[in-house]
């Protein structure tokens, strides 16, 4: 099993500043990407930023600029820098890990964390 514990999240103005903070652990063969994703009421959960591995990074359209995701591999952790947060960035905000389960395919196992509250007020 994998645990993610995630860290961060809290209250802000628009124009603010937040880091969230995801580290996995448990029995983790490798990790092929680690991300979050925000659900915000009423809303259908929806990807904001993706990290591979190697590096590769994707963001959602509304956040690019604003956001950066950056990983540690040697510690399993995925962060998320978010700058010139806006009221719409309002939402519980999940963190995403990829899990491989053997050596010899690349089918994986995604685990998701608890979720951390993030709130924007104008």
């Amino acid at each position: 099993q994998v645990q993610l514990e995630e860290s961060g999240g809290g209250s802000v103005q628009a124009g603010g500043s937040l880091r969230l903070s995801c580290a996995a652990s448990g029995t983790i063969l490798a990790i092929n990407r680690m991300g979050w994703y925000r659900e915000a009421p009423g809303k259908q959960r929806e990807l904001v930023a993706l990290i591979t591995i190697g590096g590769s990074t994707n963001y959602a359209d509304s956040v690019e600029g604003r956001f950066t995701i950056s990983s540690n591999n040697a510690k399993n952790t995925v962060y998320l820098q978010m700058n010139s947060l806006k009221p719409e960035d309002t939402a519980v905000y999940y963190c995403r890990t990829d899990v491989k389960t053997s050596t010899s395919s690349s089918a994986v196992r995604i685990y998701w964390g608890q979720g951390t509250q993030v709130t924007v007020s104008s």
